[in-house]
């Protein structure tokens, strides 16, 4: 393939675009926004399943450098009762299938994969503009263009690249994450990095949640989840971790503490992270030269699926390497699997958002996890 690929987007989706193209011989340049690796927190864990994040990874020749990330006994799972009952338990016997990596070393083993220069830091996008003659250009914000035969649009919820292809746009999903972390757990936050064990814990209610995980370092990462308006969130002052602390932990008043712990002795200032999701079942027509990976094509809330945007990545990569002589083509292949695979998440995770299965929390998420076993 003599076409040149160019990347809007250093996220997991887009470097496995950029690392599953050099695997096929094909170049490719990714152009991120961010001044360098280090410049934003990379988030938490993800679990990367077989069926999916793992054949991603496979297909860039990175298994090896994977199974070393791996953070061994986080598949661990247990789910809790408001009041601290445990209703289901999973140990980590190491066949789970999803084993758990910190997405910032995922990241790092994909931008360790690449050649020097593939990603260009420091090009924020301003504009992007469908051509004449059928090709495209991308300005950023130092004035600087780029263009290519394939503009691939990896650059996450407010895709830039989108509007070429759809004009739909993120809603928000009416769910928040508040976000805290405790360190030195064992030592300082017995009670609570007793309740969350060795992996991963979920306390769920009809209209609030608490997941936890146990990350490396002796380090739970909690995500206290509330179905509030964004208004409501908006109303707390942030600023004053301490008020905005107390105020969450009320709408918990009744828990048990070893739970309401994972908030109220958070070692950092909570931060509130909002779900927001694009129409699912999405599509478009296709736009000759321009396709979406990742967040850009298919945004939903947190479902368990992290590692969707790396099957993007890798799928597109083969697809375009399994045609050489027609790019198009190759993107057509692409777009009709991605399409099909994200309805079928949507449709595998719907019945966590029915009324039903959310008024009978913790017994219904019991049964579905009982029911897998």
């Amino acid at each position: 393939m003599k076409a040149t690929v160019t990347i809007i987007g250093a996220g997991l989706s887009g470097l496995t675009l950029a690392r599953v193209l050099r695997v096929h011989g094909i170049p490719a340049v990714v152009y991120e926004a961010e001044g360098s690796p280090e410049e934003r927190a990379q988030g938490g864990m993800l679990d990367i399943h077989d069926y999916n994040g793992q054949l991603a990874i496979q297909a860039a020749g990175l298994m090896e450098e994977f199974r070393g990330l791996v953070l061994e006994g986080r598949e661990a799972m247990r789910i809790l009762a408001p009041d601290g009952t445990v209703l289901f338990e999973q140990a980590d016997d190491g066949t789970g299938g999803r084993p758990e990596v910190q997405r910032a070393d995922l990241r790092r083993m994909l931008l360790d994969s690449l050649p020097d220069g593939t990603v260009r830091w420091g090009h924020k996008v301003t504009a992007v503009r469908r051509l004449g003659e059928g090709g495209h250009e991308v300005t950023f914000a130092d004035g600087t263009t780029a263009g290519g035969d394939v503009l691939v649009g990896a650059d996450g919820a407010w895709s830039r690249v989108r509007p070429l292809l759809t004009d739909a746009i993120p809603e928000y999903a009416g769910t928040s994450f508040v976000e805290t972390y405790l360190f030195d757990a064992d030592t300082r936050h017995q009670a609570a990095a007793k309740a969350v064990g060795g992996g991963a814990l979920i306390a769920p209610a009809p209209e609030r949640e608490i997941h936890a995980h146990r990350e490396s370092g002796d380090t739970l990462h909690t995500y206290v989840v509330l179905n509030e308006t964004l208004d409501w969130f908006a109303a707390l002052d942030f600023a004053d971790p301490a008020a905005t602390t107390a105020r969450i932990a009320r709408e918990f008043d009744g828990w048990a503490p070893e739970l309401t712990a994972l908030l109220t002795e958070t070692d950092t200032a909570p931060v509130h992270r909002p779900h927001y999701a694009l129409p699912a079942g999405l599509r478009w027509d296709r736009v000759p030269g321009v396709t979406l990976v990742g967040d850009a094509a298919h945004l939903a809330a947190p479902n368990g699926e992290g590692a969707k945007a790396m099957v993007d990545g890798a799928e597109l990569a083969k697809a375009l390497a399994s045609h050489p002589d027609d790019v198009e083509a190759g993107i057509a292949e692409y777009e009709e699997a991605m399409f099909v695979r994200s309805a079928e998440v949507d449709d595998a995770t719907a019945v966590l958002r029915e009324r039903e299965f959310r008024e009978k929390l913790p017994r219904s998420l019991v049964e579905m996890f009982v029911g897998s076993e």
